[in-house]
């Protein structure tokens, strides 16, 4: 069953919600001008159909703690169906991996992953990536700094 389109308006909403997940139905239907009930159907049925998939908080990790950051690119040894899927689920067991991406070109996938510090990224990689047999080659790429972070899409 494919999820319903998406017109104008609920453009228009998930723009808003992207930038203010705690914006209230009252607060979405005055910048829109459209009815509160229109609204509460509006975004009920984007989360239904999928369009919305969670409402989050986003720390500030630079106040609560020192962390590190690190894009490990990753190329696997066998290309077969089972073992890209084997990887998948293997990456989703540790939440020090923010994001996978499987990607073409010379490596295989990229990681975001955060740790305490390098130490604990050096452990990371030997024992849980690298010792996979399927891995062959990573190629970390370390982050001095960031300038830019975005979460909402340009709709």
């Amino acid at each position: 069953m494919q999820p319903q389109k998406v017109d104008q308006t609920d453009i228009e909403i998930l723009n808003l919600l992207q930038r203010d997940g705690l914006l209230t139905y009252k607060e979405v239907s005055g910048k829109l001008r459209k009815s509160m009930t229109h609204i509460v159907d509006r975004i009920k049925k984007l989360r239904s159909n999928g369009y919305i998939k969670s409402t989050v908080a986003i720390v500030d990790i630079d106040k609560l703690r020192s962390h590190f950051i690190a894009f490990p690119h990753i190329q696997l040894t066998i290309h077969s169906e089972d073992i890209v899927r084997a990887f998948k689920a293997e990456m989703e067991k540790y939440p020090e991996v923010m994001e996978c991406y499987h990607l073409t070109g010379h490596f295989d996938f990229m990681l975001k992953v955060a740790m305490p510090d390098m130490v604990s990224y050096n452990n990371f990689l030997r024992d849980n990536i690298g010792a996979l047999a399927y891995v062959g080659n990573i190629q970390s790429f370390l982050v001095l700094n960031q300038s830019k972070a975005e979460t909402a899409y340009a709709l």
